[in-house]
């Protein structure tokens, strides 16, 4: 995302699609599957290792934010939301995803507290354990 622009809930889909394409490549498998959301927690620790500290890689965190967002999206029934006021002031961000049962989720902040945290806060484990997908949306249906 470049400084200082802010994204919108509209624009959340065609960002996590540019992602997948940028690193379609590199082979890995990033098919907005629940379990592709343990590569998402691989390629974060890598960052983790690989940059040096104090200097966060937010564009590639904002990417996989995207990414995470819309596997929550396509597999537990979400859809992306432009935060209020008091929400952006709450989750530090523009945008967010909107369970089925009305709860508010923020993707890219949990990008980057597995980014800041570790291990600890795997997003494979963030989607199993969130309250509020639709019922029977856990499956892998095919798109």
């Amino acid at each position: 995302m470049p400084q200082g622009e802010h994204p919108t809930a509209a624009d959340m889909r065609r960002h996590a699609t540019a992602f997948v394409a940028r690193v379609a490549s590199s082979r890995l498998p990033l098919d907005h599957s629940v379990a592709s959301l343990r590569v998402v927690d691989f390629l974060i620790d890598g960052l983790r290792k690989g940059t040096p500290e104090r200097e966060r890689p937010d564009a590639v965190l904002f990417a996989l934010g995207a990414y995470v967002g819309e596997v929550l999206v396509r597999r537990a029934g979400a859809v992306w939301v432009d935060l209020d006021a008091h929400q952006r002031a709450y989750f530090g961000q523009c945008v967010g995803v909107r369970m089925p049962d009305g709860r508010v989720w923020n993707p890219l902040g949990k990008v980057v507290n597995r980014y800041e945290v570790g291990p600890e806060e795997s997003l494979r484990t963030f989607y199993l354990t969130l309250p509020g997908r639709t019922a029977g949306r856990t499956a892998e249906p095919a798109l």
